[in-house]
């Protein structure tokens, strides 16, 4: 039989109070805390912090707090990736960020979803994994839900709600969020 955490990590439904899972957000959050009580001049302590909160990628993420997530270890993030002010990642299930992907302040990244029962959503949820790619751009304000895939080198506009995958090599924008037009070597 499957633990909820081995439910959970598979995007089947979880009871999401389940003490090793609660546990396992309690940590997180106190990192979370540990991060977002960091001044810029503690860059050695930020690090300390990033390598244990997040499941890899930590040694050279940028993380600009405040900063928070669900359990941390299933964020995995390429070479210098960088979260701007107040981002959120539910991350229920694995959240995999390519490098030199930039996120502006206050985006969101959900894998964490309910059930539309509502006696069904009394106790259990379930979550579906989020992957982007390398060289992205996140603007602002997004919002990317759970099961999405962005591919590389696309732009996703300030306050877009992206709701399904976006394509490599494109600006998309909205709400929902939709392709507006292939993007060049320049951009």
């Amino acid at each position: 039989m499957k633990s909820e955490l081995e439910k959970m990590l598979a995007g089947e439904m979880y009871e999401a109070q389940d003490p090793e899972l609660v546990r396992r957000r309690e940590q997180a959050r106190d990192w979370c805390w540990a991060l977002n009580a960091t001044k810029e001049s503690q860059a050695v302590e930020r690090r300390r912090v990033l390598e244990q909160l997040l499941g890899s990628g930590g040694g050279s993420v940028g993380i600009q707090p405040p900063f928070f997530c669900d359990y941390g270890s299933n964020i995995h993030v390429g070479e210098r990736v960088y979260f701007n002010f107040n981002c959120v990642v539910l991350d229920v299930c694995e959240v995999r960020i390519g490098a030199f992907t930039m996120f502006g302040p206050a985006v969101q990244i959900y894998t964490a979803t309910h059930p539309l029962d509502a006696a069904a959503r009394r106790g259990r949820e379930f979550g579906r994994p989020v992957q982007i790619g390398s060289d992205c751009w996140i603007g602002g304000a997004a919002v990317i839900l759970p099961g999405v895939t962005i591919g590389s080198k696309t732009v996703i506009g300030a306050g877009s709600v992206v709701t399904r995958d976006v394509p490599s090599g494109v600006l998309a924008a909205g709400n929902p969020c939709r392709v507006l037009r292939e993007l060049g070597e320049i951009g």
